[in-house]
C-alpha cells in the first residue's frame, strides 16, 4: 500500500484541505506553500507528524481534483477521517491558506463556502474563524 492509499490520519486531512484551498485557483502561489509548511512544523496538532507525508497527501490532492467527483471524495476521505473537534482547526488552516497570499480569488471563496457546508459549521463561528485569519494576514 503507497503513502496515498493507506489511511488517513486526521492530520493527513488537515494537509489535505489546505493543499486543496492552494491549488483550488490553479496556481499554488510560494507564500500558501511557506503558509502550510510552517503550520505542519509549527501547531500543536501536528505535533509527531511526518512532514513528507506533505508529499503524498499533495499527490493524493491533485489525483483527486483531475477526476469528476474528486472534490467529493476529497470531503468523503475527510468526513471518514477527521474527527468532528477538529472540524473548525480544518476551517481555519484552509481559511490561513487562502488569506496568506492577500487576495482571495473567487474560487477559494467557493471552496471555502463549500468547507462550510460539508463540515457542517455555524455559520457565525466560520465568520469569527474568517475574521481571525483576515487579521493575520494583514499588511501595512
Amino acid at each position: 500500500m503507497s503513502d496515498a492509499t493507506q489511511p488517513l490520519s486526521p492530520q493527513d486531512c488537515l494537509v489535505a484541505l489546505m493543499i486543496a484551498v492552494s491549488v483550488s485557483d490553479e496556481r499554488v502561489r510560494t507564500v500558501e506553500l511557506v503558509k502550510i509548511d510552517a503550520s505542519v512544523k509549527m501547531l500543536p496538532v501536528f505535533s509527531g507528524y511526518d512532514s513528507d507525508r506533505v508529499r503524498a497527501m499533495s499527490t493524493l490532492v491533485f489525483e483527486l481534483f483531475e477526476q469528476e467527483d474528486g472534490l467529493d471524495a476529497l470531503f468523503g476521505l475527510i468526513r471518514d477521517n477527521l474527527p468532528e473537534r477538529l472540524f473548525e482547526t480544518a476551517y481555519a488552516l484552509a481559511c490561513d491558506v487562502a488569506a496568506a497570499d492577500g487576495t482571495l480569488q473567487e474560487t477559494e471563496l467557493r471552496l471555502l463556502e463549500e468547507i462550510r457546508y460539508e463540515l457542517n459549521l455555524d455559520r457565525l463561528h466560520a465568520a469569527a474563524i474568517e475574521r481571525g485569519a483576515r487579521a493575520r494576514h494583514l499588511t501595512l
